[in-house]
């Protein structure tokens, strides 16, 4: 399917780009879409786009502007992000409510950094203005003459940076630079411009299976593994979220399991809330390759437990992720960048030599009923041809009966 994202320059006393705003879109028109609600935006923006090409590619290294909802602070939905890459715009409908300031405040301990939107000045914001490293003014909402009242008193504030957006005409730059703002957005300068790419859609069964567990005092890691490894896309969010740049990742993941335990019960249960605001509303269909994928996994498993039962984790991750490539619209090597999987994984998935190579080449021959391939296949792996068929119907009904019982 494909996802949309709409991004405008923010630009410094010189008209260079220094940082991007990215905004939500569901479609192609460039408008932000008013039946969806603020925290799901949120969370459909980070989940879709942070976790397929990253914030930084979209934001081109740069800074990374994003709205978060009242409800999306209070979630900690930040704190999914590497603080790094992003500055968290507080929406100018966020009440300043003694749990939103402890919000801001546990986040801006760990690193992040804070925009201050269509800032009206008014007392009970102070206490926000330690956290600000930005605060931008709509110059359609407040007057220049409003603006000159009030700068002169938040300029005594160290390390604060003023941006005015909405400039729409050359006039307006020049008057917002003799003011003495220091970055400036809108459309004189620039649209925002429609980024559009290819995402796998999810199972609208699966993301409620797994929101579920993941409600328990005590879920299950193996019942919570089970469930990402019947979903392509879920899987593929997983890995990228661990190599996200969040997290300092040591070595190697091989099993979604070890990667959900990686997480710890915390990030796991934030990162799960994130996509079940994001999907929970919709009516996503599977789609033929997913399905194909999950059976194609559990296929390679069964095969690899009677070949090299030490590697059938491995195995299950090579068949998942063996039609990433055209789900995605991308070249296999260029997936794999993004994804932090065992090296004899990624080789399997590139068709280079190796036992979990063999595996899927197996596989695949026999998917496609190319028998002299299989017999070939079974012959390199020592495995009667014959054990085929009972491993691919046991296949079959693994993938089969979890859809039938999940919900």
């Amino acid at each position: 399917m494909k996802v949309y994202t709409a991004r405008q320059a923010i630009l410094n006393r010189r008209q260079q780009t220094v940082a991007y705003e990215l905004f939500f879109r569901d479609g192609i028109e460039n408008v932000f879409p008013r039946h969806v609600k603020p925290d799901v935006a949120t969370s459909r923006l980070v989940l879709n786009q942070h976790l397929n090409l990253g914030f930084k590619t979209l934001s081109r290294n740069k800074k990374a502007l994003i709205n978060f909802s009242q409800q999306s602070l209070l979630d900690q939905i930040p704190a999914l992000l590497p603080p790094g890459d992003i500055v968290i715009e507080v929406l100018e409908d966020v009440e300043p409510s003694d749990e939103i300031y402890q919000a801001c405040r546990n986040l801006f301990h760990k690193g992040y950094r804070f925009a201050l939107d269509d800032f009206v000045y008014h007392p009970d914001w102070e206490r926000f203005l330690n956290f600000a490293k930005l605060i931008k003014f709509d110059i359609r909402r407040t007057s220049f003459a409003e603006i000159a009242n009030i700068l002169p008193t938040l300029r005594r504030r160290k390390g604060v940076r003023f941006l005015a957006e909405k400039i729409e005409s050359h006039e307006e730059f020049e008057q917002a630079k003799d003011l003495g703002f220091d970055f400036f957005q809108g459309y004189f300068f620039c649209v925002p411009e429609m980024l559009e790419h290819q995402d796998i859609e999810a199972q609208h069964h699966m993301i409620l299976a797994i929101y579920l567990e993941v409600l328990k005092p005590n879920f299950s890691y193996s019942k919570l593994a089970m469930y990402f490894e019947r979903d392509l896309s879920l899987s593929y969010k997983l890995l990228r979220f661990i190599n996200s740049g969040l997290f300092d990742v040591r070595e190697p993941i091989s099993s979604i399991k070890q990667a959900l335990i990686y997480l710890g019960e915390e990030q796991a249960r934030k990162f799960i809330c994130l996509i079940a605001t994001a999907h929970l509303g919709g009516n996503n269909k599977p789609l033929e390759l997913i399905r194909m994928s999950i059976l194609r996994a559990r296929f390679c498993e069964l095969v690899c437990e009677k070949t090299a039962p030490g590697l059938s984790g491995m195995a299950f991750l090579t068949g998942l992720f063996s039609l990433v490539d055209a789900l995605l619209g991308s070249p296999m090597d260029k997936v794999l960048e993004r994804l932090p999987l065992e090296a004899e994984v990624k080789q399997a998935l590139l068709a280079e030599p190796g036992m979990l190579g063999s595996i899927l080449e197996l596989v695949k021959a026999y998917e496609s009923g190319s028998w002299f391939w299989t017999q070939k296949g079974c012959s390199a792996l020592n495995i009667k041809e014959e054990l085929l068929p009972d491993l691919y119907t046991r296949a079959i009904k693994w993938s089969e009966d979890f859809e039938t019982n999940t919900v």
